[in-house]
């Protein structure tokens, strides 16, 4: 089963008042980001997302991820499927729920994460940052000496 996963969201569902304050927030959290990661790199430091970071810190953020991926696979069960891919919350997991596999592919703006799966099939989580970061320490420049 492949959806989105807003539909289940009960705040933009119901309180749409509040998603579109959470959705301000959210956007002046990344452009604090955005600037903060700036001064980082000028600094040698790693990328680091303050809005990942802000969002694990919340007790109420940390239940309602729970909810959502509980809901997630309940929603492939009644449709009888093994699995479910989904985003909307952004927070990047691969994992098995009661025999349903939970795949979310967090987000590409926030914490540069996508879903991939490879020619034998398997599905894997690509963290963006640790894979430039691992190539950028590993592999020779490209390039060419004149």
């Amino acid at each position: 089963l492949v959806l989105h996963g807003d539909a289940f969201d009960g705040v933009v569902k119901h309180a749409k008042w509040l998603a579109h304050l959470g959705d301000g927030a959210y956007t002046l959290a990344l452009a604090l980001n955005h600037w903060f990661n700036l001064v980082r790199r000028s600094l040698g430091f790693p990328y680091w997302s303050l809005s990942a970071y802000l969002k694990h810190k919340v007790k109420n953020a940390v239940q309602y991820i729970a909810n959502f991926e509980e809901t997630m696979a309940e929603e492939a069960r009644r449709h009888g499927v093994d699995g479910v891919v989904c985003g909307h919350i952004h927070h990047a997991e691969m994992r098995e729920l009661d025999g349903v596999l939970y795949c979310n592919d967090g987000d590409w703006v926030e914490s540069c994460t996508a879903l991939v799966e490879d020619f034998d099939g398997k599905l894997e989580i690509l963290h963006w940052h640790s894979q430039t970061e691992a190539s950028s320490t590993t592999s020779p420049p490209l390039v060419a000496e004149a």
